[in-house]
């Protein structure tokens, strides 16, 4: 949580590192700077596209916590999420922000899995090993039979 705390505080051109009440003023300034470009640059509506559920809610709550209001229209997908900022806002600041915060949560969650897997079922969770050479080719097979099959 704390390495989210500095990144929100980074992405907030935060002064000195350490502060105590550094996240907050960050939450803060970001705030200030969304006011101001609202003034400055007319808002338009951005429609993003989050491939997984971690990340939608990781971005909308993001949004919320800047007083962001995300929607999406009836007929969208669960993955879209559509918002009225400016788009200076989007590009410097929370764009970046979510990407951050995303590859630090996804991080979290391959942990995560892995020690869970690895506790559960007791072997070594990862991904598969390469191996040196290529199989030999070998007609696809179905891995589940269907109703149709058992008859």
């Amino acid at each position: 949580m704390e390495k989210l705390r500095r990144i929100e505080a980074l992405f907030a051109r935060a002064g000195c590192e350490g502060e105590r009440v550094a996240a907050e003023r960050a939450r803060e300034r970001i705030k200030a700077r969304l006011e101001q470009l609202a003034g400055e640059e007319p808002p338009v509506e951005f429609r993003f596209t989050l491939t997984d559920q971690w990340s939608r809610h990781l971005f909308v709550a993001l949004m919320r916590r800047y007083g962001i209001q995300p929607y999406r229209y009836r007929g969208q997908r669960r993955t879209t999420v559509m918002a009225r900022l400016s788009r200076s806002f989007v590009n410097d600041t929370l764009w970046p922000e979510f990407q951050e915060l995303q590859s630090t949560l996804a991080a979290y969650f391959d942990a995560l899995t892995d020690r869970v897997i690895e506790q559960a079922l007791e072997v070594k969770a990862g991904e598969a090993e390469e191996q040196q050479q290529a199989a030999p080719q070998l007609p696809p097979q179905e891995h589940q039979t269907t109703r149709r099959d058992q008859h």
